[in-house]
C-alpha cells in the first residue's frame, strides 16, 4: 500500500499542465509612465534689488535646459505640464516672463506672469502651462530657459525694505514607451 501510495505521489507531481506561451504579447506592451520632478525656484529679498543704493527695475537669468537631448526621452514623451507658485510679500507689483530659447538664444516661447503688490496678506499667482502637440514640439527644441523679473513702479525700495518674492516650481513629464 505504501508503495502504491509513493508511485501515486510521484506520479501526481510529475504530470502538469501547459498551454502555449504568446511571446508575441510583448509587441503590444504600452507602459505609461508619469514623472513629476522640481524644476526652478528662487527666493529673492526686497533689498536684493538694490545694488550700489540703486534699486534695479529689471532683474534676470539664464539657465541650461538640456533635458531633450536624449533622442529616447525625447521621442518617448506626450506631454509636460510646468506648475509654478509665485509669492510676493514686497509692496510692489512684478511681472515676470519666462522664455525657452534655442541654441541661438531664439526666443521659442514666453510664459508671462503679472505679480500684485503685497498689501498685507501674501500674494500668491499659480500657473499650469500645459505643453503637447505642437506646443511640445516647441518646447523640445528649447536649450535655455530664461527669466525676466521687472519691478514695476511704486514706492522705492531700499536696503531695509521688508519681504520676498519666492518662486516653486516643477514638471510633471507623461511618456509612451511601446
Amino acid at each position: 500500500m505504501n508503495k502504491l501510495l509513493g508511485i501515486f505521489i510521484i506520479l501526481l507531481f510529475s504530470t502538469s499542465c501547459s498551454s502555449d506561451l504568446d511571446f508575441n504579447q510583448a509587441n503590444d506592451l504600452k507602459l505609461e509612465p508619469v514623472v513629476v520632478a522640481n524644476m526652478a525656484s528662487f527666493d529673492i529679498k526686497a533689498n536684493q534689488f538694490i545694488i550700489g543704493g540703486v534699486e534695479q527695475p529689471l532683474v534676470g537669468d539664464v539657465v541650461n535646459f538640456e533635458v531633450f537631448n536624449d533622442p529616447d526621452f525625447s521621442n518617448n514623451i506626450r506631454r509636460t505640464d510646468f506648475f509654478f507658485e509665485f509669492t510676493n510679500t514686497i509692496n510692489r507689483a512684478f511681472i515676470i516672463n519666462l522664455y525657452l530659447l534655442d541654441d541661438n538664444n531664439t526666443r521659442l516661447y514666453a510664459i508671462p506672469f503679472s505679480l500684485p503688490a503685497y498689501s498685507g496678506s501674501p500674494i500668491v499667482v499659480l500657473k499650469t502651462e500645459i505643453f503637447e502637440n505642437t506646443k511640445l514640439d516647441i518646447l523640445k527644441k528649447t536649450t535655455k530657459i530664461a527669466f525676466a523679473i521687472v519691478l514695476l513702479p511704486g514706492t522705492p525700495l531700499t536696503a531695509t525694505s521688508s519681504g520676498s518674492l519666492k518662486l516653486r516650481s516643477s514638471g510633471t513629464l507623461y511618456f509612451e514607451v511601446q
